[in-house]
């Protein structure tokens, strides 16, 4: 899997690629998914493989240790992790935007402090933006880091955090000094510092197998050397992660939706009512066709925003929140209406349908709710932004 960013990749390589996630998918992630969900197990074996396959840096520079490729294969990549397992194809996102943000933002330092284990998968990388009361307005986060000498003490209260508690290392973004964005700095914050501690896990409608636990900073202690980037630029680090993530979970959603159609398409094949299969019934028909081309039209608009970040398009940032907002709502929708195919059956746990249903069901929050992303379309057309 491993290839420069700047070498052309041909159609035969990305699909190696993709059936090489395939394999692995079928083989490792898919098996043991719904046991994982039911016991809310955290898979650090399956993580750690995936490491080694290359995927704890998917788009990291191959000079750091990284696999080196472009957004859009990793928008394949994690449609196919998502077939298995929405929750843990998530998961490995969120980590693969804490190794970009340190190989992208950090200092040889840091790389070669962090990089290593995080590309590997033998650690985990944690993402701490959001607060009790600062979601989708980030900028208004109070988390406070004050400058003492040669460190900085940070104090604060993070919600929501994937992998709280199993990370080695967490980006945090502290306010270092005015009240808004330009106040606002990264820190890399060692998942054993002195003063933090971690809520009790959040018992969570879906994304059962990734730990989600609030992360407590109760003046932690980190060397000036902790700060990622520059003073004042942690809500540019942070906006600068968020199209590649909202690509990464609007790929997650389409990877869970078509394992949820193709489950509904062999189920009405093979379910008589009436003396008849219910393939047979026009609107069952009719619901799998609307699945099927609403499916297709979100993959398309998915890859054509993968590539106007790999392209460095002007519009990135409004093809990133069109293609999340649509890919997000349609992935829910899809699985919700394979769900009602399968009637009572789809109910059930062990039909792994509607386990789908509730993982997907959080992808049209994070990252940026979807009216968030109504917000950025329509300030654009209207050029209020």
């Amino acid at each position: 899997m491993s290839m420069t960013m700047n070498e052309p990749m041909t159609a035969e390589d990305r699909q190696a690629i993709v059936e090489a996630v395939r394999d692995f998918t079928q083989a490792r992630i898919a098996p043991g998914s719904l046991e994982r969900d039911a016991q809310a197990i955290f898979p650090r074996d399956i993580l750690a493989e995936a490491g080694e396959l290359g995927l704890g840096g998917i788009y990291v520079r191959e000079s750091s240790g990284g696999t080196g490729l472009q957004r859009l294969d990793a928008a394949l990549i994690f449609e196919q992790l998502a077939v298995g397992d929405p929750t843990l194809a998530a998961y490995i996102s969120i980590h693969n935007m804490v190794a970009w943000m340190i190989d992208t933002y950090g200092t040889d330092a840091q790389r070669e402090q962090w990089l290593p284990r995080l590309v590997s998968m033998t650690d985990f990388g944690g993402y701490c933006l959001t607060e009790p009361g600062a979601g989708s307005d980030a900028a208004a986060i109070t988390t406070s880091a004050i400058d003492d000498g040669d460190e900085y003490v940070i104090t604060g209260v993070k919600q929501f955090i994937s992998g709280g508690g199993e990370a080695a290392v967490y980006v945090v973004m502290a306010r270092t000094g005015e009240p808004g964005a330009r106040g606002i700095t990264a820190f890399l914050v060692p998942g054993d510092a002195d003063g933090m501690s971690f809520g009790p896990l959040e018992k969570k409608m879906g994304w059962n197998s990734q730990p989600t636990r609030q992360v407590i900073l109760d003046e932690v202690r980190v060397p000036a050397s902790a700060v990622l980037g520059a003073i004042g630029s942690g809500f540019k680090i942070a906006m600068s992660g968020l199209n590649g993530g909202r690509i990464n979970i609007a790929a997650c959603s389409l990877g869970g939706a078509q394992f949820a159609l193709d489950r509904a398409v062999t189920y009405v094949q093979e379910r008589f009512t009436f003396g008849e299969p219910l393939a047979e019934k026009q609107s069952v028909v009719f619901t799998l066709a609307d699945m099927a081309t609403e499916l297709r039209a979100a993959r398309a608009l998915v890859r054509d925003a993968a590539r106007a970040i790999d392209e460095g398009a002007e519009d990135a940032a409004l093809q990133c929140a069109m293609a999340k907002r649509f890919a997000t709502d349609v992935g829910f929708r899809v699985a919700n209406d394979a769900l009602q195919l399968h009637g009572g059956y789809g109910y059930l746990h062990e039909y792994g349908i509607e386990k789908v249903v509730r993982d997907l069901r959080v992808h049209q929050i994070l990252e940026g709710t979807n009216e968030i992303m109504r917000v950025i379309i329509g300030r654009d057309l209207l050029g209020t932004h």
